[in-house]
């Protein structure tokens, strides 16, 4: 028996309404990812009919869409979804339980959030021809209280998503650091801090950081800033990791991540390349970057591929059904106001946001075949999803000869030692023709 395996992902679907399944451009679409014995997506929304009650706090957009819509994502050809993303709980822990339940009904294998830490964290399988293939899913991005909770002999689990926290600190002169200490000492900004300390609710630091409210600073000849996974969250995916090496022939890491670096969204934050690269040592065939919406490099490490984001692949967050008062009330509308009227004043009638960004709304689909646990070959086809057309005809993915797509790709995979060489409209990257980045 061949040692052959061929994959195909895509970055969020962020799913609203029905797709046009009858037409060329759909079953273009469904004919590439259906290439593939692994065929993947990341869902980036809640999926239930109105049993979520809106959370506090939201992903940006409270995101939400019919469970029916999972036919047509079946229908595309896609087999499993990861689902540990910013939306995850938009809708609070009854929305994560209901969207848990039509996934479970709809045959997806699913990873990334569950009714407990375990459960959330836990690696998913699925079986094809050419062998078993484990899922893991994990996020950076989420509000604290979406952390799935430990389970214990005296207390449950709470329901949540798996995380991957990480560490930001900021490097300053000492000189800066002299001053930013003085503006603390005379505005208190560390004064509740140091109470929670003090009365037994917050450990004292022992390293050399130092906090001013929220943020962490250090001394150093230069400025700038550093992230870095928490080791808590990186062990607990490793160990993942190792049990589907058991269990699987292959795995795959899914990472829903907005951070980014030096202001810029097309390139990855450093605890990110960090994070892939260990669970590629630690025996991972691929990791599966997505969440700042639009596309990030390749690195092709240790002959095996991380794509830092691959973008959008459905984005229909300007058709959601409702909206809850949350949203109204940030953008000072009343209670006679609609989701039309909320959804025009966020983009300041289509002026600002992501409907003005063609990077948004451009995006690629890889196809890569790995032979005995290395990459072989990896296509990468140029997907537009309607940049410029109105919200409701726009966000599903065509085929695209914008060679734009595959050239910016190519360039932000440069500083990777990657090579993407143009074949037509198709974007080829071969093991000879680049280098692995350590």
């Amino acid at each position: 028996m061949q040692d052959i395996i061929t994959f195909a992902a895509t970055g969020d679907s962020f799913i609203t309404r029905k797709l046009p399944v009858k037409t060329a451009s759909y079953k273009e679409i469904a004919g590439i990812i259906n290439q593939a014995d692994f065929r993947f997506t990341n869902l980036e929304v809640t999926l239930h009919h109105n049993e979520g009650i809106p959370g506090a706090e939201s992903g940006g957009t409270w995101a939400m869409g019919s469970p029916e819509l999972l036919s047509d994502l079946k229908n595309y050809g896609f087999n499993t979804l990861a689902w540990a993303n910013n939306h995850t709980l938009d809708y609070s822990i009854d929305g994560l339980k209901a969207t848990e339940k039509y996934l479970n009904k709809s045959g997806f294998v699913h990873a990334g959030a569950g009714q407990n830490l375990a459960y959330a964290s836990e690696p998913r399988y699925l079986e094809t021809d050419p062998g078993r293939v484990a899922l893991i899913s994990a996020t950076s991005t989420f509000h604290e209280s979406w952390v799935a909770g430990e389970q214990r002999p005296d207390m449950m689990g709470r329901p949540g998503i798996n995380p991957l926290r990480y560490k930001t600190t900021h490097q300053i002169t000492p000189e800066n650091m002299n001053t930013l200490k003085q503006i603390a000492s005379t505005t208190y900004i560390n004064a509740a801090q140091e109470l929670s300390i003090k009365e037994g609710f917050l450990l004292r630091r022992t390293d050399e950081i130092f906090s001013f409210g929220d943020y962490l600073f250090e001394e150093s000849k230069e400025e700038g800033q550093t992230t870095t996974p928490d080791e808590r969250d990186m062990e607990r995916i490793i160990r993942s990791i190792k049990q589907a090496k058991r269990q699987a022939r292959y795995i795959i890491v899914s990472i829903h991540a907005h951070e980014m670096r030096k202001g810029d969204k097309e390139l990855p934050a450093q605890f990110l390349e960090k994070f892939a690269r260990r669970c590629i040592d630690e025996g991972a065939h691929a990791v599966i970057g997505h969440g700042p919406h639009v596309l990030r490099g390749i690195e092709i490490y240790k002959n095996r591929p991380i794509f830092y984001s691959l973008g959008n692949f459905i984005f229909q967050n300007d058709t959601v059904p409702y909206l809850p008062t949350d949203f109204y009330e940030k953008y000072q509308l009343s209670h006679t106001d609609n989701v039309a009227d909320a959804l025009d004043k966020r983009s300041k009638n289509n002026t600002i946001g992501f409907g003005t960004n063609h990077k948004i709304w451009e995006s690629v689909i890889p196809v890569w075949t790995m032979e005995k646990g290395e990459l072989s070959e990896l296509k990468l086809y140029p997907v537009e999803l309607g940049y410029g057309k109105k919200r409701y005809e726009r966000g599903w993915p065509v085929l695209s000869d914008n060679q734009d797509i595959l050239q910016r790709l190519a360039k932000l995979s440069e500083p990777y030692g990657t090579q993407i060489n143009l074949e037509g409209n198709i974007g080829i990257i071969r093991l000879k023709e680049h280098t692995t980045a350590i």
